[in-house]
């Protein structure tokens, strides 16, 4: 994700960042610009009045005189600082507003992808591309606006009063700009590089900080506390080591300005006492204190100009990472012209199906299979054959690579994602809940739901009576992923959610693989009832939870080797009759 920049293209997400956040932000933007410009000429101003300040303390002067330029400058400061707030809170504003409207466009574009989308992006650069890249975009237009608004104009100022005030020491003091721009040229390429490697090692740091929490158990299972430890310094070292690089090259830049500076001003210093042809060059010294006050002044803003490229290089390696989330193809997407599924018994059809992960990977070959509307049918065979897929196919979260699947007829590849996927209550193996409480999450399975039908579903997949036996009950929270219950309980809760959606299509994954046999009857009891009339396809390997099927299909890498009734493929050698000696054995 993380690539090197070319600068056509730098350009060019240049402009679309602008186009496209500028012109949605450009009220904040614009009250933000012309307090801005307040500053710019506040501090002019104030560069100004430092002629008439010296006047005033001429002995003699007039005490109204004094009194007035007194007030001037309490009026200039004042301007100043009530300039320097409003512009502080409105770009505030539109810059917030600028991280907000990016992070919503780059979660709705994750939503709308398919599976494989996150089978090929790493978690690490995700996250980095929601946090980092979306204050970058942010970082970007500020550094840009300020630069080109404040700084510039507030350099302009002081370089009017400059020239007014002291013309040839003026033209002497700019000859010092060329060579602050050749500094500044080479620390980019060496910025811009440090920074891309910077944002892949915070990937990576992620990545592990993801991995480590997600597989504690078995961190502390395997004692691999040591081995994460490792492996998450030295990811740490990289960002802190190439953190402290960045931070020397923009660092750069002050003891270049500093240099820079410091020799113009003396240089000045040691001209204001000299003559030119005999002419004396200084001959006010308000007017030397008001150019010497603007001279050093405008160190601050040019300063900031002559870092802004540094920041903008920073800043644009964080707006790739973001427009390559934004930008990546939706790899699963509706028809324009997608339908609603209509209603009906819900027989599925897989006509002459095949599906590769990868051309060397076939997972389904030319499957051409019907599962009965009202029915159970029961997929068995060796892990890594197949099964999960046809359950992930049948909800479209992958589509065919050729034939394709129909549920009563029509293609669900012409039908829209939500009329599909309302037909169907999922329970998968690896149970997933959301970090709320109970009630939130059994009622996930049908919005309209109310508290009587998620007590009713808890109650028919076994679950109320632990459930009651929580602090707050149906309130009581379930923690990250359901991590303050149980894997059973988890698995319930899951099942409950698919009660409660009453779906003419249930699709069970290892449904009751984390249950005891006591809560395992008690939920295939409620299964029955709840695939009464309903097209029921459950993947098991424990196979006395299969026998109630109306139908049992084996499937063996990526083909339907053998179907037929439990009793039927009980009474003859194949898979199934291997297996289910095996377990009857094993009891």
């Amino acid at each position: 994700m993380i690539q090197t920049f070319l600068g056509r293209m730098q350009d060019k997400l240049l402009w679309r960042l602008f186009s496209e956040n500028f012109r949605q932000q450009w009220p904040w933007y614009a009250i933000g610009m012309i307090f801005m410009l307040g500053v710019a000429g506040a501090t002019a101003a104030s560069a100004w009045i430092m002629n008439s300040i010296v006047k005033s303390l001429t002995p003699g002067t007039p005490k109204e005189e004094v009194y007035m330029v007194a007030l001037s400058v309490a009026l200039i400061f004042t301007a100043r600082g009530v300039a320097t707030y409003l512009q502080s809170v409105f770009m505030a504003k539109a810059g917030n507003s600028v991280v907000a409207s990016q992070q919503r466009k780059m979660y709705h574009r994750m939503l709308r992808q398919g599976m494989s989308f996150y089978s090929t992006q790493g978690s690490g650069d995700i996250m980095v591309s929601f946090t980092q890249a979306a204050q970058s975009a942010r970082n970007v237009i500020d550094t840009i606006v300020s630069a080109l608004v404040r700084d510039l104009f507030t350099l302009f100022g002081l370089l009017w009063v400059m020239f007014s005030q002291q013309p040839m020491l003026s033209s002497i003091s700019i000859l010092a700009i060329p060579f602050a721009i050749l500094a500044m040229q080479r620390l980019l390429k060496a910025v811009r590089d440090i920074v891309t490697r910077e944002l892949a090692s915070i990937s990576k740091i992620i990545e592990i900080l993801t991995e480590t929490t997600i597989g504690i158990r078995v961190v502390k299972a395997f004692s691999l506390e040591d081995r994460m430890m490792v492996i998450m310094d030295d990811a740490i070292r990289r960002v802190e080591r190439m953190s402290n690089r960045i931070a020397s090259l923009q660092a750069a830049t002050m003891p270049l300005m500093d240099f820079l500076s410091g020799f113009a001003i003396a240089g000045i210093l040691a001209l204001s006492a000299s003559t030119l042809f005999g002419v004396q060059i200084v001959t006010s010294q308000g007017q030397l204190m008001s150019f010497l006050t603007a001279l050093i002044m405008a160190y601050e803003p040019a300063r900031r100009i002559a870092q802004m490229r540094v920041q903008l290089e920073t800043g644009m390696v964080g707006v790739k990472m973001m427009y390559t989330l934004l930008d990546a193809p939706i790899t699963m997407d509706e028809k324009a012209d997608a339908r609603h599924l209509p209603s009906g018994p819900g027989e599925i059809t897989f006509e002459g199906v095949n599906f590769f992960y990868s051309q060397d990977d076939p997972v389904l070959r030319d499957l051409n299979l019907t599962f009965p509307a009202g029915k159970t049918t029961a997929l068995v065979g060796p892990s890594g054959g197949g099964k999960t897929t046809l359950v992930n196919l049948m909800m479209r979260l992958y589509d065919p690579t050729s034939g394709r699947i129909c549920i009563d007829g029509h293609d669900i590849s012409e039908v829209t994602f939500a009329s599909l996927r309302e037909k169907i209550a999922f329970v998968g193996q690896e149970t997933f809940l959301f970090n709320g409480t109970v009630f939130e999450n059994i009622s996930l399975g049908r919005k309209d739901a109310t508290e009587e039908d998620v007590i009713a579903a808890a109650k028919d997949a076994n679950a109320h009576d632990f459930i009651m036996r929580m602090p707050q009950g149906y309130q009581s929270s379930v923690g990250e992923n359901g991590r303050n219950l149980s894997g059973g309980q988890r698995q319930r809760l899951s099942i409950a959610r698919a009660i409660l959606r009453d779906a003419p299509i249930l699709l069970l994954d290892e449904a009751t693989s984390a249950l005891d046999a006591e809560s395992e009857h008690a939920i295939q009891q409620a299964l029955i009832r709840l695939g009464e009339g309903r097209t029921t396809i459950m993947i098991a390997h424990r196979l006395s939870s299969v026998l109630r099927a109306d139908e049992v299909i084996v499937i063996q890498s990526g083909e339907a080797v053998d179907r037929g009734s439990p009793k039927e493929l009980v009474a003859r050698e194949n898979f199934f009759k291997k297996a289910y000696d095996l377990q009857t054995e094993a009891l």
